[in-house]
């Protein structure tokens, strides 16, 4: 027996990709077509972005707990959020949790410190990228990182909720990620991109990226799978 994961789900792209990382991943560990029970519960993608841009996160907090109270009734051992934005508010929903969480940047930062990467661009949101989440747990490893500039923050940000939410991909999109991976790899001096938000993992990868990525989605899944699998 395994343990069985709770997703917290907020975009559908994102968590979908996260859902189909453990299911397809599981095999690796458990055997042909095995993997762990999963239960997945989703608010509206709209009441998030409704305390986001209040700047209302103990409102975004609230929204993951109902989920998580949904899911540890259904039989959850531990919860993941394969979103990194609303991770803002990870520390007001751990402290009331039923159920004991994965933190995102967490199994980034330490997949960056087992790499031996020193300097990492961080992507995502305007929210993401301009919160505490990644720069607490990449300094608790001594990991530096670099910002987009403000312009390019804008331009991802457009992309991420005109297009990547909405499983629209085009190849602007698509070319203009990959120009802003490449300014920081010559001119920020990074050595990695983190891929912070859970869409940005459907058009970029290490086979188009000028820099190694670090895949938020596709790490926390396969940490969820090694937690159900080593702590059954």
């Amino acid at each position: 027996m395994t343990q069985h994961i709770g997703i917290v789900g907020c975009s559908a792209e994102g968590a979908a990709l996260c859902y189909r990382t453990i299911c397809a991943e599981g095999a690796q560990l458990l055997g042909p077509h095995a993997h762990p029970e999963v239960s997945m519960h989703t608010l509206s993608l709209a009441r998030y972005m409704h305390c986001l841009d209040k700047g209302d996160l103990h409102g975004v907090g609230e929204l993951m707990l109902d989920s998580a109270r949904k899911l540890a009734a259904a039989g959850a051992d531990f919860l993941i959020c394969p979103d990194n934005t609303i991770h803002q508010a990870f520390d007001y929903v751990a402290a009331r949790s039923p159920l004991p969480w994965l933190h995102i940047a967490d199994m980034v930062a330490a997949e960056a410190a087992a790499r031996g990467y020193r300097r990492l661009g961080l992507t995502g949101t305007r929210w993401l990228v301009d919160s505490a989440v990644y720069p607490e747990q990449l300094a608790a490893r001594g990991l530096a990182f670099v910002r987009p500039l403000v312009p390019e923050r804008q331009e991802i940000n457009r992309i991420i909720f005109d297009e990547l939410v909405r499983g629209v991909i085009r190849p602007e999109g698509v070319a203009y990620f990959q120009q802003v991976i490449a300014r920081l790899k010559t001119e920020e001096g990074c050595d990695a991109v983190v891929l912070g938000c859970t869409e940005i993992p459907l058009i970029i990868s290490d086979a188009n990226s000028a820099l190694p990525t670090l895949d938020s989605t596709r790490l926390l899944a396969r940490a969820a799978l090694r937690r159900a699998v080593e702590a059954s």
